[in-house]
């Protein structure tokens, strides 16, 4: 066997891992909503006073991306995937063996600050090692849905074969072999922090580098928002609107539906980057999203079904495309920061998110709920058409210079 059929091979199993590794770490962070419902029982708590313990657990999700980017970028990102897994299973085991509620507290908050690790972490390692970002980032993306489409499923299947605390240990179990398998058939990365290039695919002027920093900030907090405002009310708007004409197994399946539109999307995006300018894709993207949303504030019946599609397929292409524009502008040697930062903003808004929600639900119904999301679409599909005009000229300029001579 060749030197080269050995690389390829030890990266295939490398991005197995991370594509694994994004479905457990959704998955990790839904468990505890899921327990929730049958503690009330047995500590005699409100539902509120239960899902506030989780509440840290979120908040680390996000604070902690921004030291896990930044010592990825000093230090081997294996190594830090090591960490993830193993510290995600020690958090989940913590948690099953809880002796009080202050404990599994502690032992969630340990656990959103281990799982903060894989998206600055593993996105940076995926992009380093794929032989096409495009489909690969889209395939992380859906393996990351499908953390979050089956958590609440598999965990309520533990907690009725093995009480809740079975529903934090058998995923405890599953993290630590998943870690020392890691450890075992992925050798540490060869090329050291030093090593890595210090300059991007495209290299832009330092004004225009810092400018679509800044405009990717906003980009970051307004796709957060949109993300999270449509897809925690998505469930309720099906609902309310459906729910007087069609059973509740049949709202949950419309909602379930929809969801996958997202999946099926991300898939198309990988296919279509190889044949769409990204800078065009990335504006096109943003145009789906914002008609989709704004579609379905007005939309009603078979009509609102297809534009939560719409939207739900805009919203979750733009992750993807999202984090193929960062890899294309970022140097490698920064990526795990940029991505920090990308993800760090996108996490802190869900908070928010649910307020904003509830606040104008009480003041116009789902309708008003939508009408400001599509507001925040629209400032995003702006901000997105203002970096496609600034990068199109680099482009040019690139593509002018790699031609040949005549």
């Amino acid at each position: 066997m060749t030197a080269a059929a050995t690389e390829d091979q030890i990266k295939r199993r490398s991005i197995g891992f991370i594509n694994w590794a994004h479905a457990l770490d959704h998955y990790v962070m839904l468990i505890y909503p899921t327990v929730v419902i049958g503690l009330g029982t047995i500590y005699q708590m409100s539902y509120g006073e239960l899902i506030a313990l989780g509440t840290p657990s979120f908040i680390a999700f996000g604070v902690f991306s921004l030291p896990a980017g930044w010592l990825a970028d000093r230090w081997r990102r294996r190594d830090m995937m090591v960490v993830f897994y193993l510290g995600c299973g020690l958090s989940l085991l913590a948690a099953g063996l809880a002796p009080n509620l202050v404990v599994l507290a502690v032992a969630l908050f340990a656990l959103g600050a281990f799982a903060s690790i894989y998206h600055p972490v593993g996105t940076a390692i995926l992009i380093a090692q794929a032989a096409s970002r495009g489909r690969s980032l889209a395939f992380n993306g859906v393996c990351g849905n499908l953390g979050v489409s089956l958590a609440a499923g598999i965990t309520a299947l533990l907690i009725a074969a093995f009480g809740w605390r079975g529903a934090f240990l058998v995923p405890a179990l599953v993290c630590i072999v998943s870690g020392l398998a890691y450890l075992r058939v992925v050798p540490a990365d060869r090329q050291t922090a030093a090593q890595r290039s210090s300059a991007p695919d495209v290299t832009f002027a330092p004004w225009l580098a810092m400018t679509i920093f800044g405009l990717f900030i906003v980009i970051a907090l307004a796709a957060g928002l949109v993300f999270h405002i449509t897809t925690v009310a998505l469930p309720k708007i099906v609902d309310e609107r459906l729910g007087s004409e069609l059973s509740l197994v049949l709202v949950g399946g419309l909602a379930t539906a929809i969801f996958l539109c997202g999946a099926v999307a991300q898939l198309v995006v990988g296919r279509l980057v190889e044949r769409v300018p990204l800078h065009l894709l990335f504006a096109a993207v943003a145009v789906v999203q914002f008609v989709g949303v704004a579609w379905a504030t007005y939309a009603s019946g078979v009509m609102l079904v297809l534009a939560l599609g719409i939207s739900l397929a805009g919203i979750y292409a733009q992750v993807t495309v999202n984090d193929l524009v960062i890899a294309r502008y970022t140097a490698d040697a920064w990526r795990g920061r940029v991505f920090a930062v990308r993800y760090f903003l996108s996490f802190a808004v869900s908070g928010a998110a649910v307020s904003v929600i509830a606040f104008l639900h009480v003041r116009g119904g789902f309708g008003l709920v939508l009408a400001v999301t599509a507001a925040m679409a629209f400032v995003l599909a702006v901000v997105t058409f203002v970096i496609t005009m600034l990068v199109s000229g680099v482009e040019r300029e690139r593509t002018r210079a790699a031609a040949p001579a005549e």
